[in-house]
């Protein structure tokens, strides 16, 4: 199954994207033969025309991603699924307009496009509808049994039931001393005891278990485990599970061995000699690209806000080392003069200026000069003051490996979860700052950027 980093990407999406892909060409070739039948006898031969094929194709894939069309919790729900829909085609017809409009030879001829619109709609919706009503998407055909009920287990099988596109059904917990039994704690009920598991995991017919022992010293059955894991029964750590469903690591019960044990924070000399090369060539590039609206952001900043117009802030960044972070002032003066504090929603420091640049990401462009520095990367965790680090390291465990790397102008954390405010906020971000500091690579950092460019068009996060 395809991977980002260790994070599994479910194979419920991938059939969502390749039957898309299919009916978006196959919808793309009717029209054409009904439009005109002659071209595509003539045509069909021609490289030329299959790479506009591609381009209506990647439009409207792209289109489908923007709109949610992956997210399972807008695909199961009817009421929601047409509007989405619906929303993907327009927005494929204008982006495809304007990419005519400007090159008129990359148009596939005489409105194919449009014309093939609604039996794509057709089919992107019959399709999907289709794989509900037969349970296609929701089906777990992989049967889990958590071994043991620590707190990261019954997050993992809440995060499991929320997430049917996973693929797993999750028949119950045993309990270390067998004293809970028939006890609910999520769904799932406690269906046994420790010393019960090889007849529990024959009798349910178990494909994985996952270990969530609150307490492993003397608790754990190796002889049992080891005999299920030889007859081929996977089994897995509920750490590990739950970083490669959900692309982050838990902090419940988790301990220094693990992290020590565990494969990935690899950081060779040539992947972080590619990632600085990458950081040098994109912000610079970007730097050129949106110099022109620089001077007019600044403007309007001074006109409603006066001085100063950049925003300086010290911030703790690679081994702890501080460094002046830029931004355009979005608050207003004197914003922190009752001390340090997060922004909250409806934040009334917040100037008007201020919140179209937050909500457009825009406040963000003088970082690029952070970026081509060297004090800041392109992706990596973003960097917090020190008195919000010193305060954090005290309450969250591991959270000074956060500055094991250099820290991002967007990043994993960023793209996947919700703006941070408080503690608990702070701590999952942490979580996926670890799995991003684990598994940092290319292939990952590409995945965020593609993500990051979805999260600044629908403006979602900001505040």
């Amino acid at each position: 199954m395809p991977r980002i980093g260790s994070h599994e990407v479910p194979s419920r999406t991938l059939l969502l994207v390749g039957v898309d892909i299919l009916g978006i060409v196959l919808a793309l070739l009717a029209a054409a033969t009904v439009r005109l039948p002659v071209m595509i006898l003539r045509d069909v031969h021609d490289g030329f025309f299959w790479l506009k094929i591609l381009l209506v194709t990647s439009i409207c894939w792209l289109s489908l991603y923007f709109n949610d069309l992956y997210d399972f919790q807008v695909v199961r729900r009817r009421s929601n699924l047409l509007v989405h829909v619906m929303q993907a085609i327009g927005a494929s017809c204008v982006a495809l307009a304007l990419i005519y409009f400007v090159a008129p030879s990359a148009s596939l001829g005489r409105g194919i496009a449009l014309m093939a619109s609604p039996l794509i709609l057709m089919i992107l919706l019959s399709w999907r509808l289709s794989a509900n009503a037969s349970n296609l998407l929701a089906r777990g055909d992989e049967r889990v049994l958590l071994m043991g009920t620590g707190d990261a287990g019954i997050s993992l099988v809440r995060h499991i039931l929320s997430h049917p596109e996973y693929n797993m059904k999750v028949v119950g917990f045993i309990d270390e001393h067998g004293q809970d039994i028939g006890k609910s704690l999520v769904n799932p009920r406690i269906i046994g005891a420790t010393s019960e598991l090889e007849e529990i995991v024959a009798r349910e017919k178990i494909d994985r278990v996952v270990l969530s022992l609150k307490e492993r010293r003397g608790g754990m059955p190796v002889r049992q485990l080891l005999n299920l894991k030889f007859a081929g029964v996977g089994v897995e750590d509920v750490h590990s599970c739950f970083e490669r469903l959900s692309g982050r690591i838990t902090l419940e019960h988790l301990s220094p061995s693990w992290l020590i044990l565990s494969d990935g924070f690899k950081k060779s000399p040539l992947s972080l000699a590619v990632k600085r090369t990458v950081d040098i060539l994109v912000s610079f590039i970007l730097l050129l690209l949106v110099s022109p609206l620089l001077p007019l952001i600044a403007l309007a900043i001074y006109v409603e806000s006066g001085g100063p117009i950049l925003f300086r802030q010290e911030r703790v960044g690679h081994k702890g080392h501080e460094f002046e972070l830029l931004k355009f002032r979005s608050m207003v003066q004197d914003a922190e003069k009752d001390g340090p504090q997060w922004a909250t929603q409806k934040d009334s420091r917040i100037t008007r200026v201020g919140g179209f640049l937050r909500k457009t990401r825009l406040d963000e462009v003088p970082q690029l000069f952070n970026v081509f520095r060297g004090e800041m990367s392109l992706v990596g965790p973003r960097p917090e003051r020190r008195v919000f680090c010193e305060m954090l390291e005290e309450k969250i465990p591991f959270f000074n490996l956060r500055h094991s790397v250099r820290p991002g102008l967007t990043g994993w954390a960023q793209v996947r979860f919700r703006y941070g405010a408080s503690l608990e906020d702070a701590k999952g971000k942490l979580e996926l700052d670890l799995f991003y500091i684990k598994n940092l690579s290319l292939l990952v950092d590409l995945a965020i950027l593609f993500e990051t460019v979805k999260v600044v068009v629908l403006g979602r996060g900001a505040q």
